[in-house]
C-alpha cells in the first residue's frame, strides 16, 4: 500500500531554504511527499482517460538537448499504454493541468500552502496554481526550454539530473525568443554546446525537488531507471507584468525599435505591462 502524505511535505529547512532563495534562485530542496495513491501508475493511467487530450503531451524521449517542438517524433503508443510501460518504452509524458481533477487540485492546493507565506511576502498573491506531472522512461530527454510560472519540482521515482541556467540572461535566451515565446510561440529554445558551461547540475533522486524561477532556462536528462515527477506552479503579478511587458516590446520591434527587456525581481514591469494591457482592452492587439 501506499504510504500516507506526512503532515508537512516541506520541513522547515526546506521551507527556509525556499523563502531565502525565492523568487530569482533557483535552489535544491528535499521533501516528504515520496509515493502517493494519486501518483502510481495506475492510477495515473485512470487519470489520463479523465483529462482532455490536449492536456497531456507524450513522445519519443531519445531527443538531443536542443530540438524544434514540431521536430519531436511520437512515439507509437497510446497514452494508457505509455504509461503502464514507461520503464522500456523510450518515452517522455506530461499530464498538464492536474488542478482541473477535485482530488489532484487538493493535493496541488495543499502542497503550494506549506510555502504560500514565503510567497505572499515576497511577490504577494499566490495566482494560477496549476500541477505537471511527467513520466519518463530511461534516459530520456525534455529538451532546453522556459517557462513562465514560479515551479518546485518534486521527484517521485527515477533518478535525473535538472541543468538550470540563469534567468534573464541573455547569453541562453535573447529577448525575441522570450518575446515570441509570450505572443504564442514555441518554448523550446535553440542550443549550442558552448552553452553548457553556464548552467548549474542538479542531480534529483527521489524525496528532492528543485526550485525554477519564472523563466529560467533548463533542460533535464533522466537517468538509468523510469522517472514520475511532480511539477507544483504558480503565478505573482509580477510574473505577469513581466509577460505583458515582454509583448509591450514585441510591439515597439515590430515598428523598427530596439527595446530594453524587462528588469528581473526585484524590480518590475508595471509600465510596459499596463500599456499592453490597455492596448489588448481596446482590442489594438490580438490576444
Amino acid at each position: 500500500m501506499n504510504a500516507p502524505m506526512p503532515t508537512a511535505v516541506f520541513d522547515s529547512a526546506a521551507r527556509s531554504a525556499f523563502a531565502a532563495a525565492y523568487p530569482e534562485t533557483s535552489i535544491k530542496l528535499t521533501h516528504g511527499l515520496r509515493e502517493h495513491r494519486l501518483l502510481a501508475l495506475d492510477a495515473l493511467a485512470d487519470m489520463a482517460a479523465r483529462v482532455a487530450p490536449g492536456d497531456i503531451e507524450y513522445n519519443r524521449g531519445d531527443l538531443p538537448t536542443g530540438i524544434a517542438a514540431e521536430d519531436v517524433p511520437a512515439n507509437g503508443l497510446s497514452i494508457g499504454d505509455t504509461i503502464r510501460t514507461i520503464d522500456t518504452n523510450g518515452s517522455w509524458m506530461v499530464i498538464k493541468f492536474i488542478e482541473k481533477l477535485p482530488e489532484y487540485r487538493a493535493l496541488l492546493l495543499d502542497l503550494l500552502g506549506e510555502i504560500e507565506p514565503s510567497v505572499s511576502a515576497t511577490t504577494g498573491e499566490m495566482l494560477t496554481p496549476q500541477g505537471f506531472i511527467f513520466l519518463s522512461s530511461p534516459g530520456s530527454m525534455t529538451p532546453f526550454h522556459f517557462d513562465p510560472e514560479h515551479n518546485i519540482l518534486l521527484q517521485l521515482r527515477g533518478h535525473k539530473t535538472m541543468t538550470v541556467f540563469p534567468p534573464g540572461d541573455e547569453r541562453f535566451a535573447d529577448p525575441t525568443a522570450h518575446e515570441t515565446y509570450h505572443r504564442g510561440g514555441p518554448r523550446n529554445l535553440a542550443w549550442a554546446e558552448a552553452m553548457a558551461n553556464g548552467g548549474t547540475r542538479v542531480d534529483l533522486a527521489p524525496g528532492e525537488a528543485v526550485y525554477v524561477p519564472v523563466m529560467a532556462p533548463h533542460f533535464v536528462r533522466n537517468g538509468d531507471a523510469a522517472s514520475v515527477s511532480l511539477s507544483i506552479t504558480w503565478r505573482s503579478e509580477w510574473s505577469y507584468q513581466e509577460a505583458d511587458a515582454r509583448c509591450t516590446n514585441a510591439m515597439l520591434r515590430r515598428i523598427g525599435l530596439n527595446p530594453a527587456p524587462p528588469p528581473r525581481w526585484p524590480h518590475h514591469s508595471a509600465i510596459k505591462a499596463n500599456l499592453w494591457r490597455a492596448a489588448r482592452r481596446l482590442r489594438l492587439v490580438a490576444d
